[in-house]
């Protein structure tokens, strides 16, 4: 090896462990599909997050109309387990506010509830605080969420809204929604991003919402969809990889080397794996392999 191929190789061996090293130092995500929360799940965040005496927690509850209530409750469970934790239940322009992203700083774990995700994209979405609360993940900072907050950890976010209610076939309930498998039907936002590579659904089998996450993996352009039951946890450890905890099942839909029908066509596809995942099961996005308990 000569001295210039030598120092190309050293050079990019460096890269690639600075690369490696900077994967590791994000932090878990620990999104719950909302419903009741096992304590075992509570106490688990806590531990991602430093652990009593260590954990420093910062409760978003702005997704419900009551979050002043629910955010300062959380945080006095946050507190019993041993956290410090505060809620901070904002308006657009506090937000911006210095003193939030200062105590968002200092955070060692951020916990979004539950309500309606695009009430927290519409007040966090593009301000400082939302800057700081990514900034803090990729430092290594656990972030969480159940239900909404669990939502809006999607780059592609599901909104709860579709464009037309029934397809050809509207139900004269209008409470039956997603009743069909159809193109561009489904509505989503801008999330967070703090999931990049999969759209998050939640309450998933308790609320029978397989159609939407079906729909929006075959349309893409995002083809791995993950579905969160209630009272479960989808893991995604700083590797990459994901692991379920709680008391239902967390199913993955995983298109990214289906058949798809053309665009303009109905909406169809062949070779679509879907894996059901109890708690303890393991999968891997990178590889496209699941592991059960």
């Amino acid at each position: 090896m000569t001295a210039r191929s030598s120092g190309w190789f050293l050079l990019m061996l460096a890269t690639v462990l600075t690369s490696k090293a900077h994967a590791q130092a994000r932090g878990p995500l620990y999104l719950v599909g909302g419903g009741p929360q096992p304590d075992h799940l509570v106490r688990e965040f806590v531990e991602l997050a430093g652990g009593p005496g260590r954990a420093r927690i910062v409760v978003f509850a702005m997704a419900s109309a009551s979050g002043r209530e629910s955010g300062d409750e959380k945080a006095r469970d946050l507190v019993a387990l041993g956290a410090e934790a505060r809620s901070l239940y904002l308006t657009r322009a506090e937000a911006d506010a210095d003193s939030v992203v200062r105590a968002i700083d200092a955070a060692t774990g951020i916990w979004f509830g539950g309500g309606d995700q695009s009430r927290l994209t519409g007040v966090l979405a593009g301000t400082r605080a939302l800057a700081a609360i990514q900034a803090r993940h990729r430092a290594g900072a656990v972030v969480g969420g159940t239900s909404a907050g669990a939502a809006v950890a999607s780059a592609a976010m599901i909104t709860g809204d579709e464009r037309r209610l029934g397809g050809s076939r509207p139900p004269a309930d209008s409470t039956a929604a997603f009743i069909t498998i159809d193109r561009a039907n489904v509505v989503t936002a801008d999330g967070f991003g703090f999931l990049g590579e999969a759209i998050v659904d939640q309450h998933f089998v308790r609320r029978r919402r397989h159609n939407r996450l079906l729909s929006l993996v075959l349309e893409g352009p995002v083809r791995l969809g993950v579905g969160i039951d209630e009272s479960t946890a989808l893991v995604v450890e700083p590797d990459g990889r994901w692991r379920v905890a709680g008391e239902s099942v967390v199913v993955i839909y995983d298109a990214r080397r289906a058949r798809l029908g053309p665009s303009g066509a109905a909406l169809g596809g062949t070779g679509i794996v879907t894996h059901v995942l109890p708690a303890g099961s393991r999968f891997d996005p990178a590889a496209g392999t699941a592991t059960l308990p």
